[in-house]
């Protein structure tokens, strides 16, 4: 380990992978990776009598006069506000708002990039869900959507609803559904290439906080319904006296076989294995799947399985990483998503567009389905604009 700018960087695979030098790692973050840019030149007396005083007053009043027209003489329309606590960085767990800003200026640059989106982040001191409610309330007016970002299970599955129902603007909390679209998506990629029905398929999923409840919701949704969900202690079932609400009502709805014990007895006869924990799992159960298994082991920076023991067992196989093929990444989901919902002017993010974003992505494979690849490139162009219209079409239907 060496010091840069006076902050220990920690040795990381991937950007040893990508030849990454930690010099370069923080010169592209000197300063920031943000900044704010006007829409029109003020280099004249009328440009800027127009762009502020006196010109500005006239919308201000017509905006007084009839508040919906901050849509079309504001950025809110067009503005997403990534917020988080810092409660669960992914890879660095509960490291406090000022250590995940980063995190999030690159969550709003990628709202940037991929979806022409602006976007500003939002870090707060406050673990507290009324205090992180009652805050995204007061700014309302100055945001036209939530992306709710790194807040720890299971206050994220309250702080989101909570926030759903305060706000009347799209709010989605992407670790846990840009991660479930974005898994959906691969499986029904993966089962197209294999030939086989999604509705009989077993899946196991190896972890029960924001990501893992979510992917068990959209599977769910999308008629597979033999689903067992794995979390520290073993098979989610209803016998268990240690569960809280949130699992306890997941159990209700899967693990249809009434299974319990390990994450090994629930593979046995399994099809897919869903991995969104730090957790392991054992060869010995992966041999006991399926033939033609599915393997997703998303766990970053230290799959579940390393793909190339996966690979022993599965038909396909995807990780979260860059440097394997088929990276679940949820930039192929979160800005078309949004992009979308905005473009419709759309309430709320519905569990029918999320189910359309995953259809969409699937659709940009076309005839580049293959084994080693079952979604797109994170960096393809066209994934957002497929996806942005599938969910401006569900919006307005």
């Amino acid at each position: 380990m060496t010091e840069t700018g006076g902050v220990e960087a920690p040795v990381n695979e991937d950007n040893a992978a990508l030849a990454i030098t930690r010099e370069e790692i923080f010169a592209g973050h000197e300063g920031g990776k943000l900044s704010v840019s006007i829409t029109a030149p003020l280099d004249t007396k009328k440009a800027l009598s127009i762009a502020y005083t006196p010109g500005v007053a006239e919308v201000s009043r017509a905006i007084a006069a009839d508040p919906e027209l901050a849509r079309r003489y504001t950025w809110t329309s067009r503005l997403v506000a990534v917020v988080s606590d810092g409660s669960a960085v992914l890879g660095l767990g509960d490291i406090g708002p000022s250590a995940s800003l980063p995190v999030m200026e690159g969550k709003s640059a990628l709202f940037k990039n991929f979806a022409g989106l602006d976007s500003i982040p939002l870090v707060l001191s406050t673990q507290d869900p009324d205090e992180i409610v009652e805050t995204l309330v007061r700014l309302r007016h100055s945001f036209g959507a939530v992306n709710l970002e790194d807040i720890s299970a299971p206050r994220c599955f309250e702080i989101e609803k909570r926030v759903i129902e305060a706000l009347d603007c799209p709010v989605m909390h992407d670790d846990q559904h840009g991660t479930a679209i974005v898994v959906l998506a691969a499986l029904k990629a993966a089962t197209k290439l294999l030939g086989k029905p999604r509705g009989g398929l077993k899946v196991v999923i190896s972890g029960a906080g924001a990501a893992g409840v979510a992917c068990s919701n959209i599977l769910l949704a999308d008629g597979i319904a033999d689903v067992t969900v794995i979390d520290s202690k073993g098979i989610v079932h209803s016998g268990r006296t240690d569960l809280n609400d949130v699992k306890a009502e997941l159990a209700a709805r899967t693990n249809p076989d009434g299974r319990t014990g390990s994450l090994s007895d629930a593979l046995v006869g399994a099809d897919v294995f869903v991995g969104v924990s730090a957790g392991t799992v054992p060869e010995a159960g992966l041999a006991a799947m399926n033939a033609d298994a599915v393997i997703f082991a998303l766990s970053n920076p230290d799959p579940e399985v390393h793909p190339e023991v996966a690979a022993k067992y599965a038909a396909v196989v995807a990780t979260g990483r860059s440097d394997y093929p088929n990276q679940i990444n949820n930039v192929l989901a979160f800005p078309g998503v949004f992009r979308g919902a905005l473009d419709a002017g759309a309430r709320r993010i519905t569990e029918a567009m999320k189910l359309a974003a995953a259809d969409a992505i699937v659709e940009v494979l076309g005839d580049d389905l293959a084994a080693d690849m079952i979604v797109p490139s994170p960096l393809d162009p066209r994934v957002a604009t497929a996806v942005a219209a599938a969910v401006a079409r569900v919006a307005a239907e």
